[in-house]
């Protein structure tokens, strides 16, 4: 039987402050990429930046996210809208983030902070390609606990069972139902030819899970430079290039070409063909190898 989905977005009210699981799970997935930084800093993967330097990035990397999260939605999945309202770009309360865009943002600030530290790019890249995944798994779980960016019907395939009924991806007159009456029709097994692929698990699990254990395991001993940067790219790129067959489209968008090309595959096709790019050029790039720093070596 699909399972019904009524979880509650928000995690804790305190009077008018309402705190979103959203949030939280991103909160927890730059925890975690910070606990993970400051081990590998301290163990001189980065040679010559400490525990300030490391905020420092971790700092400008959050702002590239935000920003250019912001930014590349505008300008991927909402252009129309955004011409006729330049001011869309600032109601980020209505929604509406791109990983690409984001990872654009992130990429400038890393190149502003490298040069900042007179530290090659992409030996800094490599260093924090492996805590982002951290964030992408969680922000994925937040996408599916506030019930959005769901998949297509599982009606009729082999992934039935593990179908997800999403209530405002419903049609009326089930869409305007309150709880109570929606799990009633649920239970009578009225709503099992709606359920849905549960697609932002499916990326919490190869995007996240996946992508952080292959890529911590990966970095756990020094590669050459781009090696670690380019199978993140060609992890992701593909990874995200097969969801998209069983994500539901942006509605604003639909297919882009040949009834199943969303706008998340043309974009990850890039990321699949500069992974392989800086997978061939490592193998005759200088390996940074790491120079404890001070704190560890007291």
């Amino acid at each position: 039987m699909p399972y019904l989905h009524q979880i509650d977005p928000i995690a804790l009210s305190l009077g008018p402050l309402k705190v979103h699981w959203y949030g939280l799970m991103y909160l927890l997935g730059f925890a975690v990429a910070w606990w993970l930084g400051r081990r590998r800093v301290r163990a001189g993967r980065l040679p010559g930046v400490d525990d300030n330097g490391f905020s420092d990035l971790m700092f400008y990397a959050m702002l590239g996210v935000v920003v250019g999260g912001r930014v590349g939605y505008m300008l991927f999945y909402d252009f129309g809208p955004f011409i006729h309202d330049p001011l869309l770009l600032f109601r980020v309360w209505e929604g509406g983030m791109s990983f690409h865009g984001g990872l654009l943002g992130v990429l400038a600030a890393i190149a502003w902070w490298s040069r900042r530290h007179r530290l090659h790019f992409f030996d800094t890249v490599d260093f924090i390609a492996p805590l982002v995944p951290a964030g992408l798994g969680f922000g994925r779980i937040g996408n599916f606990i506030g019930g959005e960016l769901w998949g297509k019907p599982t009606h009729g395939t082999v992934f039935e069972r593990l179908g997800v009924i999403f209530p405002r991806a419903l049609p009326e007159p089930f869409a305007s139902m309150d709880a109570a009456t929606l799990r009633a029709q649920y239970e009578a097994g009225l709503l099992d030819t709606f359920a849905r692929h549960p697609s932002q698990l499916y990326q919490a699990t190869l995007e996240g899970l996946v992508m952080f254990c292959v890529l911590v395991w990966y970095s756990r001993r020094p590669r050459p430079r781009y090696a670690v940067s380019g199978l993140f790219a060609l992890l992701y790129g593909c990874f995200r290039f097969l969801v998209e067959f069983v994500r539901e489209p942006d509605a604003q968008l639909g297919y882009l070409a040949f009834g199943w090309l969303t706008m998340g595959q043309l974009l990850s096709l890039p990321l699949v063909l500069l992974g392989l790019f800086w997978l061939w050029k490592s193998r005759t790039s200088p390996t940074l190898m790491p120079v404890a720093s001070a704190e560890t070596a007291r």
